[in-house]
């Protein structure tokens, strides 16, 4: 019997054709009809996480995901361990997008609330319930932090960040490792580096934020605990002085593409399109038109 990390990342072992090349997409479930909209410039199965956010309704997380796999899409729906009020509501939702749209990887986050809203303070606890893999999912995404956590210490977060890796791969799934959004190509590559030398082999992907006003992009920031120092968005290619108009990034994605070596691992872009899909994704075709990829 094939691993699940042989099912679920065929292609990781393959040299990308470009820098954007085997991208994923981050939607809420009110993108439904943006993601309908901007379908037609998405490859053929995309990943496209799922988000899980306060205040949607359980039908409407479900729609949106059976919409991903309907378009021709891979679905990576959300679990927010701490927003979860029940065991009837995690496998309730699990076993939904499982049934209706043939989900084989979801993603786990701890969520924003200090206590948890049901039986689970973290996304260990979702793991071990081992309500995944008898749902039959084959790969899990965690959280990487390239900047740090708000409430670990960087040694606190390695740690997490290892045992969750463990924790997956020894029940038989494979392990994907999602980070933050980030303005700072070298504190991400840094990360990596430092990723691979604790042993952890798993694919990764990178957040980038797609294109977008600078207003919006420095709010997200501040509500994500991302750095955003005067000299790194100077590197991102934003000038404090002038906070009207859109950014796009160019100047991160070409650092990545200039920056990442086999030292790196497998990586892959991982898109967040705070100004729009549709936007993000015709980004994405003119980065790859300048670029020949």
């Amino acid at each position: 019997m094939a691993k699940a990390s042989e099912l679920i990342h065929p292609n990781w072992d393959k040299a990308p054709a470009g820098i954007t090349d085997g991208f994923s997409l981050e939607m809420t479930a009110k993108d439904e009809g943006s993601l309908r909209d901007a379908a037609p410039l998405i490859p053929a199965g995309t990943p496209v996480a799922i988000t899980y956010l306060p205040g949607e309704e359980l039908a409407a997380r479900v729609a949106a995901t059976v919409a991903v796999r309907e378009l021709g899409f891979e679905p990576m729906p959300h679990f927010s361990a701490r927003r979860i009020t029940s065991q009837d509501d995690f496998e309730g939702y699990l076993k939904a997008v499982v049934d209706q749209a043939g989900v084989k990887r979801c993603f786990i986050v701890a969520g924003d609330p200090p206590e948890p809203q049901g039986p689970y303070f973290d996304t260990m606890a979702l793991i071990r319930t081992g309500a995944f893999e008898r749902a039959g999912v084959q790969a899990i995404g965690v959280g990487g932090h390239p900047e740090g956590h708000p409430n670990m210490t960087e040694a606190q977060c390695w740690d997490v960040l290892e045992a969750k890796v463990r924790e997956i791969e020894a029940r038989g799934m494979a392990a994907l490792v999602v980070t933050q959004f980030s303005f700072d190509p070298d504190a991400c590559l840094a990360w990596l580096k430092q990723l691979r030398a604790r042993g952890i082999e798993c694919p990764v992907r990178m957040g980038v934020p797609g294109p977008a006003g600078i207003k919006r992009l420095l709010a997200y920031a501040a509500r994500c605990g991302v750095g955003a120092s005067t000299s790194v968005l100077k590197k991102y290619g934003i000038s404090v002085t002038n906070l009207l108009g859109t950014a796009g990034p160019d100047k991160l994605v070409n650092a990545f593409a200039k920056g990442l070596g086999d030292e790196h691992g497998r990586v892959r872009l991982h898109f967040y399109p705070f100004g729009g899909m549709t936007k993000t994704l015709e980004w994405i075709q003119e980065y790859n038109a300048k670029h020949g990829i």
